[in-house]
């Protein structure tokens, strides 16, 4: 039963005020990258004044503005890094599956390697590969018009669209809305952290800032939990406010150093 549990839904329970606001801003940064692509491009171009993969990366920068994959870097770097690697293949590769799956594989490798992964990038890829007449008579000119034009649109308009709506884009590490401060902080590096999230074996989603983040609040919480309490400051102590086997008593429990 454990193995079969592994394929139900794993996200969160639905936030109905976040889903909503997701939704009408996809729905309002497609409008507005539409229109103005469009504006700009002219009526008369072979480019398109929308690509369907920027669909994607709507649902990922309005519904996921926190995940690492929906910053401005990822979006811009992604889908330029997808374009030009499923041109390129395009032109070099005859077989359009051959072309579409090497592009996909090269465009995610470039992603890796620039720290720009979104995954619209690959769609981007596999679009340009599979793409047909139109794109192969545009050729690296596809980059520009409609994947960089589009993205940098659908980017403006949610820097102005989550900043209207109270959300910080590009995200940073926040307090929680209900903070509870550790009566014992514990310090950690960024080094510390680093080195948990590549001992991890995988790719994760998160930054080091958000899992630092959720780490002091989550040991606030057990702390208040388990009444721990900051050592007082009394005559006889060291000069830090904490006996020494008090202290050491600290280190060994929460790693705390005063």
């Amino acid at each position: 039963m454990s193995v079969w549990r592994r394929f139900l839904p794993t996200q969160q329970p639905v936030v109905w005020r976040d889903a909503l606001r997701g939704g009408v801003g996809a729905c309002v940064g497609l409008v507005l990258t539409g229109l103005l692509s469009r504006l700009w491009l002219g009526h008369g171009g072979l480019a398109p004044a929308l690509i369907a993969p920027i669909g994607a990366s709507a649902v990922l920068v309005f519904g996921v503005p926190a995940s690492p994959l929906t910053q401005p870097w990822a979006v811009l770097g992604g889908n330029v890094v997808g374009a030009l690697a499923g041109v390129s293949a395009g032109l070099l590769i005859g077989q359009p599956v051959y072309a579409g799956a090497v592009a996909v594989g090269v465009a995610l490798v470039a992603m890796a390697a620039l720290r720009c992964v979104h995954p619209p990038g690959g769609a981007v890829a596999l679009l340009a590969a599979l793409g047909g007449p139109h794109i192969a008579a545009l050729g690296y000119g596809y980059v520009w018009a409609p994947v960089v034009l589009n993205s940098l649109l659908l980017v403006a308009v949610a820097l102005i669209y989550h900043r209207a709506t109270g959300r910080a884009y590009p995200h940073r590490a926040h307090a929680s809305l209900h903070p509870h401060p550790a009566p014992v902080p514990l310090v950690l590096t960024a080094g510390d952290l680093d080195e948990v999230l590549a001992d991890y074996g995988e790719t994760v989603d998160i930054s080091r800032d958000d899992l630092e983040a959720l780490f002091q609040e989550l040991l606030g919480r057990v702390q208040m939990r388990a009444d721990i309490v900051p050592p007082p400051r009394r005559a006889g102590m060291d000069t830090n406010g904490a006996g020494t086997e008090t202290k050491r008593g600290l280190i060994a429990l929460t790693g705390w150093r005063a």
